[in-house]
């Protein structure tokens, strides 16, 4: 009798559950730079790009928008979580153009896409989430696979 491969397979991207694709459009509300304190982990090309943007050398955006976590770099929050970046008058980035991949890449991230109930709880507090352009299920992919988050 032959035995039975008890390895689990990897599941195959046909295998997904938003196979069909799902919809997002950015609203620029500014709900996924706020809320409960976070991560948005940065590295040297997104800082440089960053500051830039700002107009400002790297070691001067550091000083006043970066922070160590360990070997990590992460942006600064305010106090209430929102992100140091988010202006708190207007509710958009101050970097928009040169955001880093971690939210480039939103709502595509590992954490919000693993169960279709991490999908439909992101459509509760993004309102852009599950609606506007159709993404395939490669471009999701693409994203998904930029950063784990």
């Amino acid at each position: 009798m032959a035995k039975k491969d008890k390895s689990k397979k990897k599941k195959s991207s046909d295998d997904r559950w938003y196979r069909e694709g799902l919809r997002f459009e950015c609203t620029q509300c500014g709900a996924c730079c706020s809320g409960d304190p976070g991560y948005v982990w940065v590295d040297e090309q997104e800082v440089a790009a960053m500051a830039r943007e700002m107009g400002l050398e790297v070691d001067a955006f550091e000083r006043k928008f970066v922070r160590q976590v360990g070997s990590q770099k992460s942006l600064i929050e305010y106090p209430d979580g929102d992100c140091i970046l988010l202006d708190p008058r207007t509710r958009k980035c101050t970097v928009y153009e040169a955001r880093p991949i971690q939210c480039r890449t939103w709502p595509f991230w590992d954490s919000t896409v693993r169960k279709k109930k991490n999908w439909q709880e992101t459509c509760e507090v993004c309102p852009g989430a599950g609606t506007g352009r159709l993404y395939t299920l490669a471009e999701i992919e693409q994203a998904r696979k930029q950063k784990s988050v």
